[in-house]
């Protein structure tokens, strides 16, 4: 049975710091460390910072989910701007901004965005060896070399 946490945060900046916590701590909670718990935290900071600067919905909450299924990790950021989907695109060296999703595409195994009745969803899944070791430690089954 998968294991997931979900939880909002208001659209506003000073938040993303909360939302990268919680990230770290429902990790720790379920046992991921080490470079997955970086990474997946990493890329939670910049979607949610993504959400808050580009969501242009007054009032709006930003939906934080994380899922645990065997060795697939999923994030998830959703906000209520259904229309402004993310897409990827190339900064150049004195641009302050704009890498966030390169490094949703460098750091997750696959990434992606749907839009659903009344918000847009971002997505990014970690699965490969490094999940499975990780996971593995936490459920204390020796993992092969």
């Amino acid at each position: 049975m998968p294991s997931t946490e979900t939880f909002r945060i208001p659209r506003h900046r000073r938040h993303v710091h909360d939302a990268r916590q919680r990230v770290r701590k429902t990790l720790a909670d379920w046992g991921v460390t080490g470079r997955l718990a970086d990474s997946v935290t990493l890329l939670a900071n910049e979607l949610v910072t993504n959400a808050v600067t580009h969501c242009r919905v007054s009032d709006a909450r930003v939906e934080v989910t994380l899922t645990l299924h065997g060795t697939e990790l999923v994030l998830e950021v959703a906000d209520p701007d259904r229309d402004r989907l993310p897409r990827l695109r190339r900064s150049g060296p004195d641009e302050e901004g704009g890498r966030g999703l390169a490094l949703v595409a460098a750091l997750a195994d696959a990434w992606g965005c749907r839009q659903e009745p009344y918000t847009k969803r971002v997505w990014a899944r970690f699965s490969p060896a490094e999940a499975e070791t990780d996971v593995a430690a936490r459920e204390r089954v020796p993992v092969a070399p």
